[in-house]
């Protein structure tokens, strides 16, 4: 009995057993901890096009003082970084733009959309990005970001 003893004590390894444990919990824990990862960072990217719309908002309103009015949907949000051709031309653009092209693109890498007047707002624009999928309506991240919408659920 006793070199049996003296065999177990000196064993140093992990059975397969044992590290395929350690192996299924880590990749459930990786599981768990990866998908409220990608939920914060789907969050943060509707974050991040909501501050564009309102830093965009705070252009288009500084182009308005300059030229007397916005830009027209045709002439869209490019109207901010190169001078506009077109009807209603403007009469004081300001040399080198109101924003530099990354600014009139969401976290999703896609132009943000302009429309002069806006259904939402008839009185000035509306200024949005169709979400992740970049499609209409859409849920959670999916959903549409504009400066009508005040939360960040996209409600």
């Amino acid at each position: 009995m006793k070199p049996r003893l003296e065999r177990l004590r000196r064993r140093k390894g992990f059975t397969l057993l044992e590290m395929m444990a350690v192996v299924m919990i880590i990749g459930l824990l990786m599981t768990l901890i990866g998908t409220q990862v990608a939920e914060r960072i789907n969050l943060a990217r509707v974050t991040v096009t909501q501050a564009k719309i309102k830093q965009l908002e705070a252009a288009l309103e500084m182009y308005r003082m300059d030229n007397a009015r916005y830009p027209s949907t045709e002439q869209g949000l490019m109207a901010l970084v190169e001078r506009p051709s077109g009807t209603p031309e403007p009469k004081r653009w300001q040399p080198g733009g109101y924003v530099k092209r990354n600014m009139i693109q969401d976290s999703w890498q896609e132009d943000l959309q302009y429309s002069r007047p806006g259904s939402n707002n008839p009185r000035s624009f509306d200024l949005w990005s169709l979400g992740a999928d970049s499609t209409p309506g859409g849920e959670g991240s999916d959903a549409d970001v504009g400066n009508w919408v005040d939360e960040v659920t996209g409600g």
